[in-house]
């Protein structure tokens, strides 16, 4: 006889291999992030974030030619429709940055003509290098707009992280300052299936086109438990105020048995490997501005954390990305609440690789519908299927 096999129910999917990809690999026990072949620690340390870019499109690193061909593309595609400017100025200045992204890659879609194309992988190709060229453009236009200023035009002479630091804050950054901004670009650009990318190729296994899909990763990504942890991590820095704090809140919020934000990830077992590129750059980012305290708390706080884990339950805990880009990103003047957003300056270079191979890898668009199985519980009548009584006879 053979035993009725079950279905394990509410795992997040963590453990089940859905689908196969070609783009990237995170091997969490060796803390290695691979993308198309390459090191994470390679590309950070020897290529700009449009090489990445052009890779995860690709398939291949750009040679002069192409990368300079690709650059201009994005320099082309970079401003926005007046149509959205005008929209984003009818928004309340209390908005979500994360909310106004979403609602703006809808209204790009309703300027860009390809999506009544039909399925065509250039056509959605365009129609994503157009996406993460204006995300960039997007979210500067709104941090100006919501602070009662006007937006300014990217400028085809810089590229994408040059231009955003640019555009929000009026100053051209210098070589340093792009060059830090960058490299967080690269580390961020791409994570296998995460929530968000998962949710892209979701919504593009229905044929939906980019826009749609892209989205819906931006709302999966607003969520607290995926893009937010680095704007928590900020949050707990302030909160804790001074590193002589450190160890009194680690033992306050371990009592209490809450979390430490920016340590643990639901794949990695070991430390981050972008979290070990940021922590220097941390460091230098405030040695710059002569304020290195934010660093020195995060420093104090991921070792007596471990130590306290450790102690405590025998657990070794790691730090992920998020740690130290808070303190880097801060220490860079950009707004707590554009953290996140920020997320997905990068990773839309991410979700679009992964539509491109949701719908079109093989020989011919044939994506799968994505449609798991649930098992119903709701046991309300018992056995049966409850009875339908008039309204006149409901209690």
């Amino acid at each position: 006889m053979v035993e009725e096999c079950k279905p394990i129910l509410n795992t997040g999917l963590r453990g089940f291999t859905i689908a196969s990809t070609k783009i990237s690999d995170v091997n969490g026990d060796e803390g290695k992030l691979v993308y198309r072949g390459y090191l994470i620690k390679d590309l950070a340390e020897k290529v700009s974030f449009e090489e990445v870019v052009y890779l995860l499109l690709h398939e291949k690193l750009p040679n002069k030619t192409a990368l300079a061909d690709f650059s201009h593309q994005l320099a082309v595609e970079r401003p926005l429709p007046p149509e959205v400017i005008a929209a984003l100025k009818t928004r309340p200045a209390d908005s979500l940055p994360m909310d106004i992204l979403q609602g703006g890659v809808s209204l790009l879609a309703n300027h860009d003509q390809d999506t009544q194309k039909g399925e065509s992988r250039e056509v959605t190709l365009q129609m994503g290098i157009r996406l993460i060229a204006k995300f960039p453009t997007l979210l500067a236009a709104w941090q100006r707009i919501r602070n009662g200023k006007e937006p300014i035009d990217p400028d085809p002479g810089m590229g994408q992280a040059a231009n955003f630091l640019y555009m929000m804050s009026g100053e051209k950054p210098d070589d340093e300052l792009t060059h830090f901004f960058d490299t967080c670009l690269v580390l961020h650009a791409e994570h296998s299936f995460n929530a968000s990318t998962f949710a892209a190729r979701e919504v593009a296994s229905t044929r939906a086109h980019i826009y749609a899909a892209v989205s819906g990763a931006v709302g999966s990504l607003s969520g607290a438990l995926h893009g937010g942890a680095n704007t928590r991590v900020m949050n707990m820095l302030k909160e804790i105020g001074s590193e002589d704090r450190v160890e009194p809140y680690i033992n306050r919020t371990l009592d209490a048995g809450g979390k430490i934000m920016g340590l643990g990830h639901a794949v990695y077992k070991v430390d981050d490997p972008r979290a070990l590129i940021l922590a220097p750059m941390s460091k230098k980012m405030g040695e710059r501005i002569g304020e290195t305290k934010w660093y020195e708390m995060s420093k104090a706080l991921e070792e007596k954390a471990k130590k306290a884990f450790k102690e405590r339950k025998d657990l070794d805990i790691f730090v992920n990305v998020d740690f130290y880009s808070a303190s880097l990103y801060y220490a860079m003047g950009i707004p707590i609440d554009f953290f996140t957003p920020i997320f997905a300056i990068s990773r839309v270079s991410g979700w679009v690789a992964h539509v491109l191979e949701e719908q079109f890898a093989g020989a011919a668009p044939k994506p799968v519908l994505y449609r798991p199985e649930s098992q119903y519980v709701g046991d309300y009548c018992g056995p049966e299927e409850c009875t339908l009584e008039s309204l006149e006879e409901r209690s």
